[in-house]
């Protein structure tokens, strides 16, 4: 007995909906810059903050997405100049997802404030910051 192609058609309307709903269903993450805000104070190409800021960002990168809710802060592990790091990604976004926005979020944050001892890059579905102080978003 063959299923009419009208139930056919609206079941399968149906369960696309019900993916959409519950996130299962999702598309690349949106990584559109909505704002990135640098500290004005700098610092030198040989200044051991640089080594810091630079593992601060890449274990961001790298852990956030394996993190329940997304969501990691993190400290440098070397005492001469201490940076701190916060990352979070929309809950909605797969572990792959999240990392490819905190990319994006990186690249942005380090481009555009380059050799600054603080930032910050907010994404539509995730965000970074990096500072020379403990702080808390």
């Amino acid at each position: 007995m063959a299923i009419p192609r009208l139930k056919l058609t609206a079941a399968i309307v149906a369960a696309s909906s019900l993916l959409l709903l519950l996130g299962v269903a999702r598309g690349a993450p949106d990584t559109t810059v909505r704002q990135v805000l640098c500290n004005s104070e700098g610092y030198t190409a040989g200044d051991p903050f640089a080594a810091n800021v630079a593992y601060v960002v890449a274990d961001l990168e790298a852990a956030t997405p394996g993190r329940e809710g997304y969501d990691y802060a993190n400290i440098s592990p070397y005492p001469n100049a201490f940076a701190y790091g916060h990352a979070t990604c929309g809950r909605n976004l797969t572990g792959a997802d999240c990392g490819t926005c905190l990319g994006a979020a990186k690249r942005a944050m380090l481009g555009t404030c380059a050799s600054r001892i603080g930032a910050r890059a907010v994404l539509v579905d995730c965000g970074m910051r990096y500072e020379q102080y403990p702080f808390s978003d």
